[in-house]
């Protein structure tokens, strides 16, 4: 079974193309901002333009824009194509990746930059498993819930330093590595926002 995984909740806008679970094509790009303009790019070039038999997208929590245009893009792609279309955690997957990397086979928190001076926070367990909701909190918040050995995220150095301990490890969303979060199961390709966006519409007069 083909399938296309879109990562598009945080700076880096990637995708991945597998086979059952062997990735056999795939972009990655920490880009910042222009995910709109990047994305459809980066799925045209990717073997018979990323057709695929079912789809997998970040749900957040992360960029409102970038969750937003990830999950509309892979919504329109199933549509298209007639498959299915599923969600995943980003944090998640975030803490796999650096659990990966660092070895940890403890507990991992993740804390990113939410805007308005808060942060995305929610913690792993060693299997993967999430120990909370995510949520999204002031940075002395956080670090008061903060207890395991390992943070990642780009606001783990803010969270370390409040909290006066804590490894610090290195992990950026990427599609490519979705089967480390396979067997978490998957989840419904509805953004998960935490807080509201933004732009507010204006209150009647």
């Amino acid at each position: 079974m083909r399938r296309l995984v879109i990562d598009t909740a945080t700076r880096a806008c990637s995708v991945a193309l597998f086979e059952d679970m062997e990735c056999i094509a795939a972009c990655h790009e920490v880009i910042g901002r222009g995910h709109a303009e990047r994305l459809v790019p980066m799925i045209a070039e990717l073997p018979e333009k990323g057709l695929a038999d079912i789809l997998s997208v970040n749900v957040g929590p992360g960029s409102f824009t970038g969750i937003r245009v990830g999950v509309s893009a892979a919504k329109a792609l199933a549509l298209a194509w007639n498959v299915r279309c599923q969600g995943y955690n980003g944090l998640a997957l975030m803490a796999a990746i650096a659990r990966q990397t660092s070895g940890s086979t403890t507990t991992i928190d993740v804390a990113v930059h939410g805007g308005h001076g808060e942060l995305f926070f929610q913690s792993f367990a060693a299997n993967g498993s999430a120990l909370s909701a995510p949520q999204s909190l002031v940075p002395d918040a956080v670090a008061q819930l903060s207890t395991a050995d390992t943070i990642v995220g780009d606001a783990a150095d803010l969270v370390a330093g409040l909290r006066g301990s804590g490894a610090v490890a290195e992990a950026v969303s990427d599609a490519r590595h979705w089967p480390l979060i396979e067997h978490l199961g998957a989840v419904d390709a509805t953004p998960t926002y935490v807080r509201g966006p933004d732009a507010k519409l204006p209150k009647a007069k």
